[in-house]
Formats: structure tokens, C-alpha cells, sequence
């Protein structure tokens, strides 16, 4: 032990990342892979042009998002110091353990809610989501397709209300409530994101499944519906519920997106002007071959 502690103290941090995500990645596809085989929603692979944008957006999503979140959610710590009357977090933290965990939990989801809806609602915001809207096969490793401004934004809104509450703050404990929702949401994406044919009945009110996640990646009319991460009550609660026992004819999106993945990246940062100039010129080129 003393051996492998001293080889990993003398590794960069962020190899050290890389080399992490990396077993995760062969675990996840250890467990999935196979499953997807046997129980495929419907039979076939991802393209290989596909299979690598997602690997990229697998490591991208899972490194740069918490670098970019760093400083945003100190701000909002103290923010909330400062706004918060201190009577709010100190009856929060009176409660048990186990209560406070399970609040934090329903309130990050709610708050997580509304960030993927707005996603949704507001064009500037759905020019980022649509990345992850776009693959016409669902699989597991479409959860980590998404671009980094899209994964701040959601996980900012979901973080907001424990700040706000005092289910979060800046100190070690504080800190507990938010990274764990985090690594259960990105751990649990992975599942209802998979091309797994499996019902639950009842439970699936209760609990996301892939059943319930994929109506939300359908290709028309029901991509408004099923916003939660974890709890479709949420859905329920705010009237976005769409649970029939079938599942959607086609996945995707309508929204014209570009092929690579660096482009992906760039485009929506572009003004909409100049995205849509941009597009109109492909477009142009491609009709005068």
C-alpha cells in the first residue's frame, strides 16, 4: 500500500482524474455493454463517429464542469450567508441526519428540474442542450453527452436551493449534500439513459427509469415531458408526466447541430446571427454539389 500511495503522491492531479474516470469508464462498460446486448430497447450500435464524440464528451463532461463550478458555488455560499436569515439553516441543521439528506435530495431535484426545463424553454439555453437531444441511439454513454455550459447551468440550478436553505455551505459538512447529489445523478444517468428494455410498474412513479428517461429524448411532441433526474413526481408535481407503458418510435432532435464534436462545442457560444449564417452557408455549399 505504502508502494502505490507513493507512486499516486508523486501523479498530477489531473492524471490522476483522467486515470479515475478511465476505470469508471471500463466499469460502466463492463456492466452495460452486455446488458444492452440482452436486453436492447432496440438492437444496434452507436456509429463509430458517435461512440467517439461520446468518449470525448465523457471525459469533458466529467472534468470541466467541476472546474467551472468552483467558483460560482463559493460566491453562492457566501451569497447566501449574507441573505439567508440565519434562523433558516440553523432549524435545517437541528433536524437528523438522515432527514436533512433526504431534504437536500428532494430540493437539489426540484432545483435540477427547473434548470433542465428552462434548458428546454429558453432558446439560448436550448442551443447547448440540444447536443444532448441529439443521438437517434439511446445508450449509456449519452449521459455524458452534453456541453459544458449546459451542465453548469443545470447543476448550478439544482445546487442553488441547498444554498439557499443551508443544506450546503462551505465547509467540509456543507459540502457533502451537493457532491453527493452529484455522483448519484451522474451514476443513475448512466442507467436511464441505457438501451435496457426493462419496466418497473408502480415503481417507476416513484423512481427514474430508462422507461421513463426515454419518452424525454423521443423525437417530437413528448420532449417537454420527464425532466426529473430521479423523482418523476417532480414531473407530476408541475404537470410534465408522461409514463405510457410503450416506448418512443424515434429518438433525437430536429435541431440542426453540427457533425463534430469541436464544432459542437464552439457553435452555440456563436451569436445566433452568426450561428444561423454559418448554417445557411453549409447548407448552401451542400445543395450547390
Amino acid at each position: 500500500m505504502n508502494l502505490i500511495h507513493s507512486l499516486f503522491a508523486h501523479v498530477p492531479a489531473f492524471a490522476l482524474s483522467v486515470f479515475r474516470l478511465s476505470v469508471w469508464l471500463v466499469l460502466l462498460a463492463v456492466i452495460f455493454v452486455p446488458l444492452e446486448r440482452w436486453l436492447a430497447v432496440r438492437p444496434g450500435r452507436p456509429a463509430r463517429a458517435d461512440l467517439l464524440s461520446d468518449l470525448a464528451y465523457y471525459f469533458l463532461s466529467s472534468l470541466l464542469p467541476a472546474m467551472l463550478l468552483s467558483v460560482p458555488l463559493s460566491l453562492l455560499a457566501l451569497a447566501a450567508q449574507q441573505l439567508v436569515p440565519a434562523a433558516v439553516p440553523a432549524a435545517l441543521g437541528a433536524l437528523p441526519l438522515a432527514a436533512r439528506l433526504a431534504l437536500a435530495f428532494v430540493v437539489g431535484e426540484i432545483g435540477f428540474y427547473w434548470g433542465h426545463r428552462l434548458s428546454h424553454e429558453i432558446p439560448w439555453l436550448w442551443r447547448f442542450h440540444a447536443i444532448h437531444h441529439s443521438p437517434e441511439q439511446m445508450y449509456f454513454l449519452v449521459n455524458t453527452r452534453s456541453h459544458p455550459v449546459d451542465t453548469v447551468v443545470t447543476r448550478l440550478c439544482g445546487m442553488l436551493p441547498l444554498y439557499l436553505l443551508g443544506l450546503a455551505g462551505p465547509s467540509a459538512g456543507g459540502s457533502v449534500a451537493p457532491a453527493g447529489l452529484i455522483v448519484l445523478g451522474t451514476i443513475w444517468g448512466f442507467f436511464i439513459h441505457s438501451n435496457l428494455r426493462l419496466r418497473f410498474g408502480a415503481l417507476e412513479w416513484l423512481i427514474a427509469t430508462p422507461g421513463f428517461h426515454h419518452w424525454h429524448h423521443s423525437r417530437h411532441e413528448f420532449i417537454n415531458h420527464n425532466y426529473a433526474s430521479m423523482l418523476p413526481l417532480c414531473d407530476k408535481l408541475f404537470g410534465t408526466l408522461h409514463l405510457p407503458p410503450t416506448w418512443p418510435a424515434a429518438y433525437g432532435t430536429d435541431t440542426p447541430l453540427p457533425p463534430t464534436f469541436a464544432r459542437q462545442l464552439i457553435e452555440p457560444l456563436r451569436s445566433p446571427g452568426q450561428a444561423d449564417g454559418k448554417a445557411s452557408k453549409a447548407s448552401d455549399m451542400s445543395a450547390n454539389k
